[in-house]
């Protein structure tokens, strides 16, 4: 077995600019409806969803979060053709908290948006926009001996660092000082360029998860272990002089991380609440059709519905809808998944 972690907060996540890049790319991809329900969750002074995606580290140094202040595993059992995870607690062994845990429990939280809820949803969203970035850093998924490379000292050309803040700033700040005219949204402006033609043939890929999933953390932990032992770490020794080589040679694995965690934020958020407007069209339909036609069964061939926090999925092809009246006069649908025979 080896250990590896995904850090929170605590241990420091990705740096300021790159969790603003991340959402400014996110922002940037947003379908309509995905960018109104952002709008209407994020408070008034808002500007957009990057000028808030700091907002996780931010409350640390304020309040205690119980989700945000451990330090939590993720122990695989590598092979070459396996990798089984498992998300614990380092203190009480309790499954499901790490950042994947975490993404996965905002993600659900984020579901019942406009419903009648007990969850804080612009907490959920802020969260939700953090750990996704943060998931993309390699050191997240490092080593537990080193805490993610905390413990690695090492110099940055002079000056002295650790390895996971290599990661987190410094190789970003270089290369903004260096190439961008130390502009933020130049870095920004380049990376969208990319995503548009360079990588424009892999974001397809990047987007897409599985049929049950919004997003695919265990991807993106999986994505991060490999990057971490085969960029991070590799060639690092205590006491390392990372200069030029390491630099020039590692910032294309980071530009590329920011990206795919600012694609993949959008993809999540059009999921989340672009399916909400199939629900509503769903329901639209039902409501009309029983007006016109009364109280009999309609069949959907070409969809599976999944229900979810209250709405319904469209999103497969090989079960059926089965709808029926509940109350004729209100026109009200129960809709109900059934398997086809």
């Amino acid at each position: 077995m080896l250990a590896v972690l995904v850090l929170f907060p605590s241990s420091q996540g990705w740096g300021d600019d790159a969790h603003t890049i991340v959402c400014k790319i996110a922002q940037s991809r947003l379908s309509d409806s995905a960018a109104e329900g952002v709008r209407k969750l994020l408070p008034d002074y808002a500007e957009d969803l990057a000028s808030l995606c700091l907002w996780p580290d931010e409350i640390k140094r304020h309040a205690r979060r119980h989700c945000t202040s451990l330090i939590l595993l993720i122990l695989f059992a590598i092979t070459i053709t396996n990798e089984e995870g498992d998300c614990k607690d380092v203190n009480t062994g309790e499954s499901g908290r790490c950042v994947v845990g975490a993404i996965n429990n905002y993600t659900n939280h984020l579901l019942n948006y406009g419903s009648d809820t007990t969850y804080n949803l612009t907490e959920a969203l802020l969260f939700l926009s953090h750990f996704i970035g943060d998931i993309h850093q390699p050191l997240h998924c490092g080593f537990v001996s080193d805490l993610g490379g905390n413990k690695v000292k090492v110099y940055w050309y002079t000056m002295p660092q650790n390895l996971h803040r290599v990661w987190d700033d410094n190789i970003i700040e270089t290369a903004e000082e260096r190439f961008y005219d130390s502009s933020r949204a130049e870095y920004v402006n380049a990376i969208q360029q990319n995503i548009t033609k360079e990588w424009t043939d892999e974001v397809k890929a990047w987007e897409n998860c599985g049929p049950d999933e919004i997003p695919c953390p265990d991807i993106y932990a999986s994505e991060s272990i490999e990057a971490a032992c085969k960029w991070a770490y590799e060639g690092v020794t205590e006491n390392s002089v990372l200069a030029d080589e390491y630099f020039l040679s590692r910032l294309p694995i980071v530009t590329l991380r920011i990206a795919q965690a600012g694609v993949r934020l959008a993809a999540s958020l059009n999921r989340i609440f672009d399916t909400k407007d199939v629900a509503v069209m769903i329901s639209t339909v039902c409501t009309v059709f029983f007006s016109v036609v009364g109280c009999n069964a309609l069949a959907l061939s070409t969809f599976e519905c999944v229900g979810n926090s209250g709405w319904l999925l469209a999103i497969g092809i090989t079960d059926f809808l089965m709808i029926r009246c509940g109350r004729p006069k209100e026109h009200e649908c129960i809709m109900e998944a059934s398997k086809a025979p």
